[in-house]
């Protein structure tokens, strides 16, 4: 990974404790920056007030914090929308009045899933789960607040600081004769240290306010990246092709998950690399 280095700034960082935020924190101390992560204990972004204390005195605002539990945002579209639509909105109008800037991290659940080339970032959104609805208003809310804000999605984000699936895929392995895994959705596994390096790179690079994709290059179905993830584990398990019909889950996913990586080349910020050896980077770290 090739951080951007620039002045040594304030971050904070919120939701700290998740898979991403950890790694945030850590990316962004390793260049210079002086950094303070914030619990879902420590504040709650739908506390406006909270929200206006806790940006005060920082350069930069990263909201990793988020309602991620897709299939219970089915039945708790509320409370989702509490966190990813009106927590988005507190931070950025937040971070527009302390003269901060924001970064927003948001997912390829925004559109419909139905494409068949990579998504742009001025593509309509058009999301099909509780989930993808609430983080589409997140956006919104945060380009509405501040032209200057970035908004980064990403996708099948995996990492050392969470559960994710090369963890359950390995732990799997490790356990039984056969896997089956679904073959027909595809996207872009991408580490959360990779991402987290190009947030700091893209406000290193002082790039213009607005969308940007946050994920590996290339593209795999979540059963490729499955084999990928039992060879790094060393077990000999056999992955079998299956198909989504197999599962039936509360929230649809989307069947295509690739995100274009145009803006990016815009500014001259270079995308984070090909998926399949990014996870051989990362394979020691998250399966460790």
């Amino acid at each position: 990974m090739t951080s951007g280095h620039s002045t040594t700034q304030r971050w904070v960082v919120f939701g700290a404790a998740g898979m991403l935020g950890q790694d945030m924190v850590a990316i962004a101390e390793a260049v210079g920056h002086h950094v303070t992560g914030l619990r879902r204990s420590d504040l709650d972004v739908t506390d406006a007030a909270m929200a206006r204390a806790a940006v005060e005195g920082y350069d930069v605002v990263v909201n990793c914090a988020a309602w991620t539990a897709v299939d219970d945002a089915e039945t708790h579209e509320a409370q989702a929308f509490a966190i990813n639509g009106t927590g988005a909105a507190n931070l950025a109008r937040a971070a527009a009045a302390a003269g901060a800037r924001l970064v927003h991290v948001s997912t390829d659940y925004v559109f419909d899933g139905d494409g068949t080339e990579p998504y742009l970032e001025a593509a309509p959104v058009s999301p099909r789960s509780a989930y993808g609805r609430t983080k589409a208003a997140g956006e919104w809310a945060v380009r509405a607040e501040s032209a200057d804000a970035l908004v980064v999605r990403t996708a099948w984000l995996y990492g050392a600081g969470g559960r994710c699936f090369p963890k359950t895929i390995a732990r799997a392995a490790g356990e039984r004769d056969r896997l089956s895994v679904v073959d027909d959705q595809t996207g872009q596994p991408t580490w959360t240290a990779d991402l987290a390096d190009l947030i700091v790179r893209l406000v290193a690079a002082r790039v213009p306010g607005g969308i940007y994709h946050g994920t590996s290059s290339g593209q795999v179905t979540w059963c490729g990246f499955a084999r990928q993830v039992v060879a790094a584990s060393g077990h000999p398990t056999p992955v079998d092709a299956t198909t989504s019909a197999a599962y039936q889950l509360p929230a649809p996913r989307p069947a295509y998950s690739v995100l274009g990586h145009d803006q990016l080349h815009e500014v001259g910020v270079e995308p984070i690399g090909d998926w399949a050896e990014r996870w051989n980077a990362a394979a020691p770290t998250v399966l460790a």
